[in-house]
């Protein structure tokens, strides 16, 4: 496994679909759209660069995995600033994201309900979840399965594109939306293990 903080990710997230391939799938966590499109070089020299969220794109047609994790960089995010529904990346995600700041901050609580339970990826995974506070607002697209909801809301959904998977999960794995009442979950591992193998094709 290799993390790259958004810092990190900006010079050194992969160009290519043949670098994206030695990975069984790819997480982005809170990382807006702009880090990965404007390398630094491009930004300080106007240097001509390959689109990684196309080449992403590209990898998840192409049979790799993707989980996009939610937070105020997350899919359209805060102000609208995170902007993946605006980049090719818009295709491989199961959901379509929502204009504007689509941030819904839930300071009193909110505690998702399970939709489909037969799913890998909430296999050993009890139905009574924790609660979060907050999430981003986002609609499943057709032939998406809807996982979690909260409300009126999807909270986790799951689909295909081309040969590969993908997963989107409204919270985050993190403070603040995600508490110590998550964090410490006995099943957070076991979830997120889950999600991972299923977007790789386990």
């Amino acid at each position: 496994m290799d993390y790259q903080p958004s810092h990190v990710a900006q010079d050194r997230f992969p160009f290519s679909v043949g670098e994206l391939k030695r990975y069984g799938a790819v997480i982005l966590s809170d990382i807006g759209s702009n880090t990965l499109l404007l390398h630094n070089d491009t930004f300080s020299r106007s240097a001509v660069l390959p689109n990684r969220l196309e080449a992403l794109r590209q990898y998840v047609e192409e049979g790799g995995g993707l989980v996009m994790i939610g937070g105020y960089m997350s899919f359209s995010g805060i102000d609208g600033k995170a902007r993946y529904g605006e980049t090719p990346l818009k295709a491989a995600l199961p959901v379509e994201c929502l204009p504007g700041d689509d941030r819904r901050e839930v300071p009193e609580g909110i505690t998702p309900r399970v939709i489909s339970p037969e799913q890998p990826v909430l296999a050993g995974v009890p139905e009574t979840w924790p609660h979060f506070l907050g999430y981003n607002r986002f609609r499943a697209k057709e032939g998406a399965k809807v996982l979690l909801a909260a409300g009126e809301d999807h909270f986790l959904v799951v689909g295909t594109y081309g040969r590969g998977r993908s997963l989107a999960f409204v919270s985050d794995c993190a403070p603040h939306w995600g508490p110590p009442e998550f964090l410490s979950w006995p099943r957070y591992n076991r979830f997120w293990a889950n999600a991972v193998r299923w977007v790789g094709g386990e």
